[in-house]
């Protein structure tokens, strides 16, 4: 039986090459040239114009290969401080029109803007609003999909870039959706894209037309639900405004291959101090501490090691790192990057306290809060692990992930 029940109005929005169009609003010179963000022939592209897209620049490319793509292209270095900057204005615009905003990125939304109809008009028209009051207040533009859920919103989006919109009613989802490539489906990494394609289904329409138990018994239960009910355009799931945070990671991307483990993992300490000050920051703890290898042949493994109860220290943090990082073997291969994850994230309210590897029971825990609190004051880099105050940092690009 049809649920009365009236549809949801559902927006994505997401900014067009967000950080390169913001580094063109800050130097007018850039614009129309081919530009990419992302600095040193070793480390990834973060984003690129769509005049260097025109040469097959992606993000994620490393720079070395985006440099032989078009060598008369401008590179230049991230400047995370203004993207956040402009993102949390761009945030401010969003919620002028509904309170229900779930930020997926710095540059990208769901807006669920049901409620907020009868004020402001229909899904098209708060949309027509929100991208003028983008482009007026900050100079950039962005794409919107318009839909009754986030799936298809998010494939409408991608679907009008750039400075563009897209809407998709109810009655014409199929016929949007069913001839797209199995990629474009949540979830369909490049495994299970080559599994899809090796079971002949090529297209959406191709997965919807399968019996849901061939997709469970080729993919698993989760797996092969999902795609089946995606593929149907089927999902129901809420803008959810505080949604709790999964993980905080950071990464490094070295200048040159490191294989001194004394220099590795001073590293690791330099990554765990980070994510870790970040995470007491939000009054978290994490359950889940992971490590990330990358091989100078882009070989990449990853280790993690679950606990009972959370922890937020970083020299326990640090202590898990290292234990992990042994375990693997590898003494003396060369390394291009490394990577540590807390995951698992809980409330530090009320939780109980992990004492790992011989830690003190009193010390770190104390001295890791006046230091927080110094920071805070003084800013990032003003105090620091001994070992760490007379190296120089060897990487050239940094990844961090919320």
């Amino acid at each position: 039986m049809e649920s009365n029940q009236a549809l949801p109005t559902i927006l994505h929005v997401d900014m067009d090459a967000f950080y390169a169009s913001v580094a063109e609003l800050d130097n007018p010179q850039y614009k129309g040239k081919p530009l990419v963000v992302g600095a040193g022939a070793r480390s990834v592209v973060l984003s690129a114009n769509y005049a260097a897209r025109k040469f097959g620049i992606r993000a994620a490319m490393p720079v070395g290969r985006a440099q032989r793509m078009a060598p008369h292209a401008i590179f230049i270095a991230p400047d995370h401080k203004r993207y956040g900057e402009i993102s949390t204005r761009i945030m401010e615009i969003f919620n002028k029109y509904t309170p229900l905003v779930e930020p997926i990125s710095l540059d990208e939304a769901f807006l669920d803007v049901s409620g907020s109809e009868r004020l402001f008009g229909s899904g098209r028209e708060i949309a027509v609003a929100i991208r003028s009051d983008v482009e007026r207040e900050e100079g950039i533009t962005c794409s919107v999909g318009i839909a009754t859920s986030k799936f298809i919103a998010k494939l409408a989006s991608s679907r009008c870039k750039p400075n563009g919109m897209l809407e998709i009613a109810h009655d014409r989802v199929l016929s949007f959706l069913h001839p797209l490539p199995v990629s474009e489906i949540w979830g369909v990494g490049p495994k299970t894209n080559e599994e899809l394609l090796r079971l002949g289904l090529r297209s959406v329409a191709d997965i919807a037309n399968t019996p849901r138990q061939t997709l469970i018994r080729a993919l698993g239960e989760a797996t092969g639900s999902s795609l089946f009910e995606l593929a149907w355009g089927r999902d129901y799931r809420d803008v959810v405004t505080d949604e709790p945070e999964k993980s905080i990671s950071a990464a490094e991307t070295f200048a040159y291959d490191l294989e001194n483990e004394e220099e590795i993992l001073r590293e690791y300490l330099r990554l765990c101090e980070k994510a870790t000050s970040r995470m007491r920051a939000r009054n978290l703890r994490a359950k889940t501490i992971s490590i990330k290898v990358r091989f100078a042949d882009f070989k990449t493994i990853s280790r993690s090691k679950t606990f009972p109860l959370p922890i937020s220290g970083t020299q326990e943090t640090f202590a898990v790192v290292k234990q992990l990082y042994k375990a693997l073997g590898i003494g003396g291969a060369r390394l291009r990057l490394v990577g540590v994850g807390l995951e698992n994230l809980v409330a530090s309210e009320g939780a109980a306290h992990q004492p790992l590897l011989g830690e003190r029971e009193v010390g770190w825990a104390e001295a890791e809060a006046a230091v927080d609190k110094a920071i805070a004051r003084f800013g990032s880099g003003s105090i620091k692990p001994a070992r760490l105050v007379e190296t120089e940092s060897t990487s050239i690009s940094e990844e961090e992930n919320d």
